[in-house]
């Protein structure tokens, strides 16, 4: 078997395997003691015992995960990295995003991150609205600032090469940058505003 089961899950009966790494015994059955891929082996030849000799042994190994696999499951933002992120909601204070790249890498999981009104722009900060800069769906390339709370990264956009790369206007037609604060419909030729990160 290389089935994926979690610590308690039941694995069959006792008398049927002989318990190896990675379970035990509770209530007559064999049950999982950590997340991994069950494995059973045939009983081996040398086993002198003939009354678990026909029997096979079960147990569950950690799965093994390719060296890209486990660094993007690892991965975590950090203070001045690089990130990708979707805009899930804004208000009159900041915009909400869930981060899905890191310094180019895609994430194993995604992590919630926030844009603060003061951290958009370098300049005329006082001027910033989030409603004019972002909207819910743009893809927005950021910088870490802060580790920020326990549940959001705090990110900037306070430089040219950083803000929106990808959007959708109101009718959902793609859109592309005209300057840095304008991106213009594709189809309709409707202009919205966004803080556009410079095209490389």
């Amino acid at each position: 078997m290389t089935t994926i089961v979690v610590p308690g899950q039941p694995l069959g009966p006792a008398h049927a395997y002989v318990p190896g790494d990675g379970v035990h015994v509770f209530n007559g059955q064999i049950v999982s003691s950590l997340v991994g891929q069950v494995a059973t082996s045939k009983p081996t030849s040398t086993n002198t015992n003939t009354a678990t000799a026909a029997t096979p042994t079960i147990s569950v190994t950690k799965p093994t995960l390719s060296a890209d696999e486990e660094a993007s499951a690892t991965l975590l933002p950090d203070v001045h990295a690089e990130v990708l992120c979707r805009v899930t909601r804004i208000n009159a204070r900041q915009a909400t995003v869930a981060i899905f790249v890191v310094n180019g890498r895609v994430c194993g999981d995604e992590f919630q991150g926030v844009i603060r009104v003061q951290d958009v722009r370098m300049t005329e900060v006082d001027r910033v609205r989030i409603f004019t800069s972002f909207r819910p769906g743009d893809i927005v390339r950021a910088r870490v600032i802060s580790l920020g709370d326990q549940s959001n990264y705090y990110l900037s956009t306070a430089h040219n090469s950083l803000g929106v790369i990808m959007a959708s206007s109101e009718a959902g037609d793609p859109m592309y940058p005209i300057n840095w604060r304008e991106m213009k419909s594709t189809r309709t030729g409707v202009i919205e505003e966004r803080k556009v990160a410079k095209p490389f």
